[in-house]
């Protein structure tokens, strides 16, 4: 993994959060956020921007989780603006990302959902 590699593709993303996630790297994890990047985690919180973004993956990577990949979903674009997501390996819920193509045409996530499960009644 290269600590610089850009996000080319919007389905890109989940690849190298994971990888950079596994190597600890909170850094290279809030890279992958646009700067005004929003973040649905901790479960009922929202984090607001990439400083935020990188302290709270640095307390959450300081307990070495692992990671595994998930088979994308197919990636939904209109010009910029693209909607990515994964299903959870448990088949409850859902991660979905709000990503923008960038100047240089790499793609940073600007909203977040990592995490939603529909409420059981």
């Amino acid at each position: 993994m290269s600590e610089n590699e850009k996000a080319m593709k919007p389905e890109d993303l989940t690849r190298l959060f994971v990888e950079r996630a596994n190597a600890g790297d909170a850094a290279g994890v809030a890279a992958l956020y646009e700067e005004e990047a929003v973040l649905a985690y901790p479960p009922g919180s929202v984090t607001v921007g990439r400083g935020a973004i990188r302290a709270l993956w640095e307390k959450v990577l300081a307990d070495a989780p692992h990671f595994e990949p998930e088979q994308p979903l197919p990636t939904l674009v209109r010009g910029d603006i693209a909607l990515t997501s994964t299903p959870p390996k448990d088949g409850t819920g859902a991660r979905a990302q709000v990503v923008r193509r960038q100047a240089d045409n790499s793609w940073l996530r600007v909203i977040d959902q990592p995490e939603f499960r529909p409420p059981t009644n």
